[in-house]
């Protein structure tokens, strides 16, 4: 699933892909998509890529090529301005994630499952009424959890891969090297470990292809940390 600027970005490509044959450049989409800087637009072209629906063409600057695009626009001529992503919001009421569930003593608990979450770039949560898992209770304490699908690698090196199942106890505070669901920006989520320092929150990966992200403290919002871990094995 794309987020809603990952998605206007696509259709942004394309568009200029089929009227003139040429790739935008950066400076382009940061102005087609209001964005702030040049980081934002290559962060945003990064997960495109890594979720196969553009490439870059080598040898070429500049140079992209659409893969695909998501089912929905696909099957119609929607635009980006009509793209509504259903997502988990950083506002909750009462500071209660929606269907997130208390565990029970013994027995299995059905856990909301609420779509796939960033282990490398981030991407919002999508919620997904229709979709739990069931845990041992017995796995779990007093809090509320929720459940979130991992794509990506970036957390490999802390047991965390690509398809793994990560259990999250809902909470807003979190210690220093908690691996967390953090909330960028109010609309971008992924899971990382969770530093502290002074007046900076970083955002670190456990995989040492990935930068460690820096961010002030207002900008970055913790949702729940790392319970559990299910892993299917084919």
């Amino acid at each position: 699933m794309l987020t809603k600027k990952q998605y206007e970005l696509l259709l942004f490509i394309r568009d200029r892909l089929s009227q003139s044959g040429i790739s935008p450049s950066f400076d382009e989409m940061k102005e087609a998509l209001k964005l702030k800087s040049k980081s934002g637009v290559h962060r945003l072209i990064t997960a495109l890529e890594e979720r196969g629906f553009i490439r870059r063409l080598p040898h070429r600057a500049r140079a992209l090529e659409v893969m695909k695009l998501p089912e929905a626009a696909a099957a119609r001529a929607t635009t980006a301005a009509g793209f509504a992503p259903n997502v988990i919001e950083g506002r909750f009421a009462g500071n209660a994630i929606p269907g997130a569930r208390t565990a029970a003593e013994g027995g299995t608990m059905d856990l909301p499952l609420y779509g796939r979450i960033a282990a490398g770039t981030p991407i919002e949560a999508l919620r997904d009424h229709s979709t739990t898992i069931a845990v041992p209770g017995a796995f779990l304490g007093k809090g509320e959890y929720y459940a979130l699908e991992v794509a990506g690698d970036s957390m490999v090196d802390a047991g965390i891969q690509d398809g793994d199942t990560v259990i999250i106890e809902r909470c807003d505070v979190a210690e220093n090297g908690t691996i967390v669901v953090a909330l960028i920006d109010n609309e971008e989520v992924t899971l990382k470990r969770l530093r502290r320092k002074g007046n900076s929150v970083a955002l670190e990966a456990a995989n040492t292809a990935y930068e460690t992200r820096i961010f002030g403290p207002d900008r970055v919002k913790v949702q729940g940390r790392l319970a559990a871990l299910v892993r299917r094995y084919h």
